[in-house]
């Protein structure tokens, strides 16, 4: 549902805006090199470190912590960081002990490959994340949430990071109903202005949420100013 609103400028903007910034859309040489190449060689990266064989085989293996180690090192080795520090050292903290490390790493693969609706699965994966060990700094945080279905299932999952999207969102003229505490009525909020923003695009024929998120990244970040 679409609902024009305060500073809801609406989708032709948006398009004219992402245009602007890169005139060959979603096969423009910069919007690759700006936006694109950096996310799908993390994904790529992914699929190298922790493919569903591999995932699965290291989880028989009772290799938590390698599990954790890969998944952190994937995202670590990206171009543009896609967390906050604070965020990757709650991580970091939390997956320094056994239980850490193998909730972690049991919860992620069955959000990527369990049974069950995908909204029983993320909601399991949020509660996975907020009960993991912590010292100080949240780990429970939409990016950290959703950052690694994003890599690893891009045709699937989207990458929140919450000021951007809900400045697209209004932007666009999408209610959102964003709420800060990651929950899966939030998510599936997302998923339908993903596909939304998709299928008004289709002509310039974006791949996957990577192309989708980049999109929004523009009509939100400070980086691409109007």
């Amino acid at each position: 549902m679409k609902v024009q609103g305060v500073g809801a400028r609406g989708p032709v903007y948006a398009r004219m805006k992402f245009l602007r910034y890169f005139p060959k859309g979603f096969r423009d040489e910069t919007y690759i090199e700006w936006e694109r190449s950096y996310k799908w060689e993390t994904h790529e990266r992914w699929e190298e470190a922790l493919n569903r064989a591999e995932f699965r085989r290291l989880l028989a293996r009772q290799d938590y912590a390698e599990v954790a180690a890969r998944a952190v090192r994937t995202e670590q080795r990206s171009r543009h960081s896609m967390m906050f520090s604070f965020e990757k050292m709650a991580l970091r903290d939390a997956l320094k002990s056994a239980v850490g490390a193998k909730a972690f790493a049991e919860g992620l693969y069955q959000l990527l490959h369990g049974s069950g609706s995908d909204e029983a699965r993320f909601t399991r994966w949020v509660e996975t994340v907020s009960a993991l060990p912590r010292r100080q700094t949240r780990v429970l945080t939409w990016p950290l949430v959703t950052v690694w279905g994003f890599i690893a299932q891009p045709e699937k999952h989207f990458f929140l990071k919450p000021n951007v999207t809900k400045i697209a969102a209004r932007a666009y003229g999408f209610d959102f109903q964003y709420q800060s505490k990651p929950n899966w009525e939030t998510y599936s909020r997302l998923l339908e202005f993903a596909e939304i923003v998709r299928r008004d695009l289709r002509d310039l024929r974006p791949r996957d949420m990577i192309d989708v998120q980049s999109f929004l990244w523009v009509q939100g970040s400070d980086e691409y100013p109007d």
